[in-house]
């Protein structure tokens, strides 16, 4: 390792060496230097210490002496401050007109004694993983579902809409509206969707957050008959079900919500199913290029954007002048994921306005 003085001597030398019109690639070359060194050492026009492992570094003139260390844990440690942190600590200290360090000190020092732990009833923070990504090829490989509130005429009253969707195809696959929420209500529900769709072999992978219906025994047990993988969000982290999500959101912002709440359950359904009708059928989805999620969901978007290629070519042949470049890209969307580990082309979809 190179001492401070010796490095900044090296340096000195170098550039009066540089001054007289010497190389410098020779002048490092002599004193056994690399120039990637040298300008390592001299980077933004400052001399910089050594960053190695192991490097000797002098002593910082603000740190604390091994005395003042041992009188500060002595403070900390008396009967008036051993239940109090540092945050309190310091202000009360600075009352009595004493000051020992500051509030981020008393907490490293705190630290490397190994005094500085949770207190309190409250749950330590705590860091969950991300859930593992699914990927969809096809229909009825990945489903996303959740509930959201619908407000009822009754004060402070909501109904619940349960909502199950394919990810790849965004078809609403089921959906049921209660009053109350339940894992019996989501199993009965999961049951009708997959009868729906005829899914009969294991590996569909359902996706929710972390809510009593997802999670209760009624639910998790009809999964494991159905052969369903459950697969669930992070607590609190709205993203990891982005999908249903924004479905939600598509719903609601929808000028055709009715602007008062809803006066009966069954106003409530009746509502719900025509969106579902129109959302399904009727719907062009911006992130399946513009195909209904039916088609979608059904195969049919291959031909159809074959179809809209083929207007568009012959578009361009007849009227050439009229293009700058090429046609509008209409080729289907391939694989869908959520929550990838890394980053993929795949619009999440935004709240789209019904025509």
């Amino acid at each position: 390792m190179i001492r401070p003085a010796d490095r900044r001597h090296a340096i000195e030398l170098i550039r009066q060496a540089k001054q007289a019109g010497a190389s410098l690639g020779k002048v490092c070359q002599e004193l056994d230097l690399s120039l990637r060194t040298y300008q390592r050492w001299t980077r933004d026009g400052q001399v910089h210490a050594d960053g190695r492992p192991g490097a000797v570094h002098p002593t910082p003139a603000n740190k604390l002496s091994m005395e003042e260390r041992e009188q500060l844990l002595r403070v900390c440690n008396t009967p008036r401050y051993q239940s109090l942190p540092p945050s309190q600590i310091v202000p009360l200290l600075a009352d009595w007109g004493v000051y020992l360090a500051s509030e981020s000190t008393f907490y490293r020092v705190l630290k490397s004694a190994d005094q500085l732990h949770r207190r309190g009833k409250a749950r330590a923070p705590r860091s969950v993983a991300k859930p593992p990504g699914h990927r969809a090829t096809a229909a009825n490989q990945v489903w996303s579902w959740d509930i959201t509130f619908l407000a009822s005429s009754i004060v402070g009253c909501f109904y619940r809409l349960y909502l199950v969707m394919d990810i790849y195809s965004r078809k609403i696959v089921g959906w049921e509206i209660h009053e109350n929420e339940s894992s019996e209500h989501a199993a009965q529900l999961i049951r009708k969707a997959c009868l729906a769709e005829g899914i009969t072999e294991q590996g569909l992978v359902l996706h929710s957050d972390n809510g009593s219906p997802m999670k209760g025994a009624t639910m998790l047990a009809t999964l494991q008959r159905l052969g369903v993988v459950p697969s669930f969000s992070r607590p609190s982290v709205s993203n990891d079900n982005p999908y249903s999500e924004s479905l939600f959101g598509t719903m609601k912002y929808t000028p055709a919500f009715p602007s008062r709440p809803f006066d009966s359950l069954e106003a409530a359904r009746d509502w719900v199913h025509q969106f579902v009708y129109w959302y399904n059928d009727m719907h062009r989805h911006s992130s399946i290029r513009f195909v209904t999620p039916s088609q979608r969901h059904r195969g049919e978007d291959r031909a159809i954007l074959e179809q809209r290629t083929a207007v568009y070519r012959q578009a361009q042949q007849n009227r050439p002048e009229r293009w700058r470049g090429d046609i509008r890209d209409w080729t289907p969307v391939g694989e869908v994921w959520l929550n990838p580990d890394n980053p993929v082309s795949d619009p999440i979809e935004t709240r789209e306005i019904a025509a």
